[in-house]
């Protein structure tokens, strides 16, 4: 089995673990029918329309 030569700092260890824990920006996609952005697999808050039927009633 593999042996390491040095030791592995704890800030080295840390950092690699720190990151998964980063935040990234949410996915976006347009609405087909409004061509507004929205969340994807998401109900649009401009037309209110999922999959092809309209899902709310946006007034």
């Amino acid at each position: 089995m593999a042996v390491p030569k040095k030791k592995t700092s704890k800030a080295k260890g840390r950092s690699r673990r720190a990151s998964n824990w980063t935040l990234r920006a949410p996915s976006r996609s347009t609405c087909p029918r409004c061509g507004a952005i929205k969340r994807p697999h998401r109900v649009c808050g401009n037309c209110g329309w999922y999959a092809g039927n309209q899902a709310i009633d946006v007034e």
